[in-house]
């Protein structure tokens, strides 16, 4: 007879194990399945974690957590080929308790966060594969892996396992994603001393400094990319969606290693030594791609469910918020001995009353917006760089008449019907 649970979570990123952890602190029998080597393994993303989320499930996290340097400031980069447009934030009040946001990196990050877990109670099960759930009379009863005898079942299965849930995909909570619903990230960890990191970025010992970069360095395609600073590290990385990859006949690694060299950045890099390469599907269809979330004796949570803020590059704290939310749900669900679709749809209504679903929503058309519409990316924002070029350039020639000289060089190649279109465009999308 197979091993009965109250919950398996499949997958401990951060959405599975935030649901691990609240359902076991509950008094619930949790079984957490991880397919890496340990928690953390699998998993890419900037390397940001943002305070809040994190300290609604654990309070003072900062002072036992494994993080890099807490983010004092937040640059943005609108790049050309060879110049920045700079704007950013910079407070030291982000350097003190409780701070605002944190460089992580994952394979530590994600191995702590687990552990605590497994304190509270749950069961954490590494290098094991969840093949199918098991079905029967249309609900949900347990999973299969790939080990011998390998059948567990549960009252309530939690999908944590990423991007291209392929769980959920069985069970026809969605199709295949399109892939102008998903971008391709790559990264790479350099070490570089701490000294040096402080020099370049401006910065003392404990604290953090994060770059956002759009433009020439995704050349021109829908994307972004970052650089931000650990301890004795940085992480850069650079991602587009899969259809501008595939358009503009990008390879992703020569993507990277462009960025790495644009005169901008290679300064910030020079002396460092590589230290590990990923790569990762990412969620990019926001609103639109949020699939069903709850069955039977099943919610789906975090990546898996399409829970990713592209516009502000938020994904972790929307996963752990959803793990939060589910695991309370579930626990609703265990007090009514009840685990049908219309108790657990609790999580689901949660998640629409959240900033998750809210936040998604405010955003719903920007990806496509900007998708349908590559202008933004391959002639405006090299615009902006010219344009401020020519403005902060002293030749003598007055500021008014330079503001003329860049309005009708933009409105004289595009027309001022268009431009003043594509700027109501935007707004909209992002409004």
């Amino acid at each position: 007879m197979p091993e009965k649970f109250d919950v398996i979570v499949v997958g401990a990123g951060p959405a599975g194990t935030a649901c691990a952890l609240t359902c076991a602190r509950a008094g619930l029998d949790v079984l957490l399945i991880e397919r890496g080597e340990y928690p953390g393994s699998k998993n890419v993303m900037g390397g940001v974690l943002y305070r809040k989320q994190m300290e609604d499930l654990i309070p003072e996290f900062w002072k036992e957590a494994p993080l890099e340097r807490p983010v004092i400031e937040q640059r943005f980069w609108v790049m050309d080929k060879e110049s920045v447009a700079s704007f950013g934030y910079k407070g030291l009040e982000w350097g003190v308790e409780p701070y605002n946001n944190f460089t992580v990196l994952r394979a530590k990050f994600d191995q702590w966060f687990a552990g605590k877990a497994v304190e509270a109670g749950a069961l954490l099960i590494n290098e094991t594969v969840v093949t199918e759930c098991l079905v029967e009379n249309g609900k949900v009863i347990g999973v299969r892996t790939d080990r011998p005898n390998g059948e567990v079942l549960a009252d309530v299965v939690v999908l944590a396992d990423g991007v291209n849930s392929l769980l959920s995909k069985q069970l026809g909570f969605h199709k295949e994603f399109r892939p102008d619903e998903v971008a391709l990230t790559v990264m790479e960890v350099i070490n570089l001393s701490k000294d040096k990191i402080n020099e370049r970025f401006n910065l003392e010992d404990n604290q953090g400094c994060t770059i956002e970069i759009f433009g020439d360095s995704t050349k021109g395609n829908l994307g972004t990319a970052f650089l931000y600073t650990n301890k004795d590290s940085l992480n850069i990385g650079v991602g587009t969606t899969l259809s501008s990859m595939i358009k503009a006949k990008l390879k992703p690694y020569e993507l990277l290693d462009y960025l790495k060299n644009h005169p901008m950045v290679k300064p910030l890099l020079a002396g460092g030594e590589s230290a590990e390469y990923l790569a990762h599907l990412i969620p990019e269809g926001g609103y639109h791609s949020v699939p069903r979330v709850a069955g039977n004796g099943v919610v789906v949570v975090g990546d898996a469910a399409q829970l990713v803020n592209a516009i502000h590059r938020e994904g972790s704290n929307m996963a752990m918020h959803s793990g939060l939310l589910a695991g309370e749900s579930i626990i609703e669900a265990k007090n009514r001995g009840n685990f049908s679709e219309s108790t657990l749809n609790i999580y689901r209504d949660k998640l629409h009353d959240s900033f998750i679903i809210k936040d998604l929503e405010k955003y719903k058309d920007a990806a496509h917006t900007f998708e349908s519409y590559p202008q933004y990316f391959k002639e405006y924002l090299p615009m902006m760089n010219q344009a401020m070029s020519t403005f902060f350039t002293v030749d003598g020639t007055p500021k008014r008449e330079k503001q003329k000289q860049i309005i009708k060089s933009v409105t004289a190649e595009k027309g001022r019907l268009r431009v003043l279109q594509d700027i109501y465009r935007a707004w909209k999308a992002v409004k």
